[in-house]
């Protein structure tokens, strides 16, 4: 007694200092007293008791939920107690016991503990008295409360059980595991222990009561371009984490995008971002809590379309065999079928026993598929074609007069496919006329000799074999009889012509009225002048044909003919330069390399004094150069000679001069000749010409068919 005393001593030291939980509850079975000491109580102080008190006989823990109101609990452990008297070893241990007033209840609470309240009038009748001490540990914290009893002390009741002492309770997290123990102060410090892990959201009355199990439900809104995600049913002043992932039948495609705010609170989604695949989860942010799960547009038409617009079909060649891969930022509930297409646009034939699903996102095989020109694959979903990608497509040339046979295994017998048939070749004819089976010995001498390509062959001998075969050489000799029957109309026709005179008078007549038709520029001359090298005499050449075709008369320098041979180059250049400027004819300066470099010699050599704050030496307008600044010509520079007559003319802006420069060759045109309009051909073209036509017919579209022609033409010269 004296040891209890001490630690009843501690007990309401403890009491008075601690913290207890006025929300704990204790209540004793019929035919017990006890008094909850205090709450919070120093664990591991234990005193040894009496030698024959209060024994231990059952430690049962079973879930409970604390309120403070009907939608706001905490989960707890309830510890059940079920205490026995052991055993009487002699009489004078009945003596020895302890003898205090005590009645019977269920249950009382007071400032000091709580009490089991007496139900009738204090008995006299000895009881025993017994401490116990029950302790919960938890992951992170650790509670150890006293409990007195009282119990009658009875010869009857000797090694048998006298009720059950109910403590509610240690609280701890959901999901998490609790170990609690019961000690009784008798001597030999009994002690029980059990461990239990407290419900999760699981727990029927967890979903209801516990603010962690109470999960939100998700709306979704869809609209023309944005999708509202509203979540439902959430606890004011809780924080919620929304997800948004795409589901894959090989696992999530990494964490997906996570928001978190405070209920209410809604998400707005994007319409581009919509995809069949596409999920939400939405979860308090609490310890372990349940998470609300929804795929709302595995079954949308448009998140669909949208996918299958971001999906890829790549074909391979690995080591001479015909690879694909789909890729797609869901699961495609498709199946990939090898095709044969000889014609680009055309229908594509499935090849037999090849297809096969689509397999994740990686590299698919088709059995050893050997890969040519005239083959694609196609994306089947739904009944329909989704993708097609040709090897044509990867700049290979494609084979339309290649044929594609079956042979089935085992008889070697050998059939077209054409139009989603097999015809065999006793009755296939290649241009749909003609005698039935023509090609039939001649496609087998082309399998049997190596001639067509084998596309695939099984592993066994009982499939199908494919092949491929050109067919050119049979239709070449079919396009000769074709062209010769054409040739052959052509001459009859040719011969009704002849036989028929006045016809044939009407149709000469006609041909002759057109040749004679006036061009354009019918009447006018014009001199073109360009240097001695090959482009520019080409250039001159194609230019002066195109200006004939237009009626204009033009007269090339260096050349000339027998008029050049007879004065010389100089003296001839001079006399074709002075009939020019008194008959009011064009003089046409045509720049090449060689024109350049000789116009840039000539203003390089020309003495010509700069007018005052002049930026660069030109020959202006009103500029007339002295006869001493005119260069002395080698009689080989027949372009230098051509600007020492223009040079003087230009200054005194005098004549009709056209500069045409070849753009592909000539940067820019030369200051000594900028007095006079310049043309880049060919781009200039249409400039150029109505220079040439002169002021009175530069209106009106009669040059619109001319212009490509002569620019055409240039072009082909400067390009040889």
């Amino acid at each position: 007694m004296q040891a209890l005393g001490q630690l009843l001593l501690v007990l309401v030291v403890g009491s008075a200092s601690g913290h207890g939980d006025p929300r704990d509850t204790l209540a004793c079975s019929q035919g017990l007293t006890c008094r909850l000491l205090d709450t919070d109580v120093l664990c591991g102080t234990e005193p040894p008791g009496p030698r024959h008190g209060l024994a231990l006989a059952r430690l049962r823990l079973e879930p409970a939920l604390r309120c403070t109101e009907p939608m706001a609990c905490v989960p707890c452990l309830e510890a059940r107690v079920r205490l026995a008297l052991p055993p009487a070893t002699s009489p004078a241990t009945e003596s020895r016991l302890s003898a205090q007033p005590g009645t019977s209840g269920t249950q009382d609470s007071g400032d000091g503990g709580q009490w089991s309240p007496a139900s009738g009038a204090t008995s006299s009748q000895p009881n025993v008295t017994g401490l116990l001490l029950l302790s919960g540990h938890a992951y992170a914290s650790s509670r150890c409360v006293a409990v007195e009893v009282w119990a009658p002390l009875r010869p009857t009741l000797r090694g048998r059980t006298v009720g059950w002492v109910i403590f509610r309770c240690f609280e701890a997290p959901l999901g998490s595991e609790l170990h609690v123990s019961a000690y009784m102060n008798s001597w030999g410090q009994q002690r029980l222990s059990q461990q239990q892990r407290v419900p999760g959201c699981s727990w029927p009355a967890a979903q209801a009561a516990v603010p962690q199990c109470q999960v939100p439900r998700l709306r979704v809104s869809p609209g023309k371009k944005e999708v509202v995600v509203e979540v439902q049913g959430a606890a004011v002043g809780h924080n919620y984490t929304l997800r948004l992932y795409r589901n894959h039948s090989h696992g999530t495609s990494g964490p997906g995008r996570a928001v978190t705010a405070s209920s209410p609170m809604s998400y707005v989604l994007p319409t581009d971002e919509v995809l069949p695949c596409l999920c939400l989860q939405v979860w308090p942010e609490t310890q372990d809590p349940l998470r609300a799960t929804l795929c709302p547009f595995s079954h949308d038409a448009e998140a669909w379309e949208r996918l299958w617009a971001q999906s890829r079909l790549v074909l391979h060649i690995d080591e001479h065999v015909l690879t694909c891969s789909l890729s797609a930022p869901c699961d495609l509930p498709a199946e990939l079928v090898p095709c044969w297409q000889p014609v680009h646009s055309g229908p594509c034939q499935p090849l037999p026993g090849l297809q096969q699903p689509a397999r994740g996102q990686g590299p698919q095989e088709f059995g050893g598929l050997q890969p040519h020109p005239n083959l694609c694959v196609q994306v089947w979903s739904g009944g329909q074609v989704r993708l097609t990608q040709c090897l044509r497509d990867r700049a290979l040339p494609g084979r339309p007069d290649d044929l594609l046979l079956l042979e089935h295994g085992g008889n070697a017998s050998l059939c077209a496919m054409e139009w989603g048939a097999c015809t065999p070749l006793a009755s296939f004819t290649s241009t749909g006329a003609g005698h039935p089976g023509l090609l039939e010995q001649d496609l087998q001498q082309d399998v049997a000799g190596g001639q067509c390509q084998q596309l695939w062959h099984p592993s066994n001998s009982t499939g199908v074999v494919l092949w491929a075969c050109p067919l050119h050489k049979y239709l070449r000799t079919h396009w000769a009889l074709v062209w010769m029957g054409v040739l052959l109309g052509a001459a009859c026709l040719l011969l009704l012509l002849l036989m028929k005179k006045e016809d044939m008078k009407g149709w000469l007549k006609s041909l002759r009225a057109g040749y004679g038709s006036k061009g354009p520029l019918q009447g006018r001359r014009a001199l073109l002048v360009h240097a001695s090298e090959p482009v520019a005499e080409r250039a001159a050449c194609a230019l002066m044909a195109a200006l004939h075709s237009l009626g204009l008369t033009v007269v090339a320098a260096p050349g000339g003919g027998s008029g050049m041979a007879a004065l010389g180059p100089l003296p001839w250049l001079h006399a074709q330069h002075h009939r020019a400027l008194r008959d009011s004819d064009t003089i046409i300066l045509l720049l090449s390399p060689a024109a350049v470099a000789a116009a840039h010699q000539w203003d390089t050599r020309a003495k010509v004094v700069p007018e005052s704050g002049a930026a660069e030496s030109s020959l202006g307008p009103r500029h007339n150069p002295d006869p001493d600044d005119v260069p002395t010509v080698a009689p080989c520079e027949v372009f230098a000679a051509a600007l020492s007559c223009a040079m003087p003319v230009l200054a005194v802006a005098n004549g009709h001069y056209v500069v045409a420069w070849l753009e592909a060759l000539v940067p820019a045109v030369p200051p000594a000749l900028r007095a006079a309009p310049a043309f880049a051909l060919p781009s200039e073209t249409e400039g150029f010409l109505q220079a040439l036509a002169g002021p009175a017919r530069q209106r009106g579209r009669w040059l619109e068919s001319h212009v490509a022609a002569v620019a055409e033409a240039l072009q082909r010269a400067v390009g040889e």
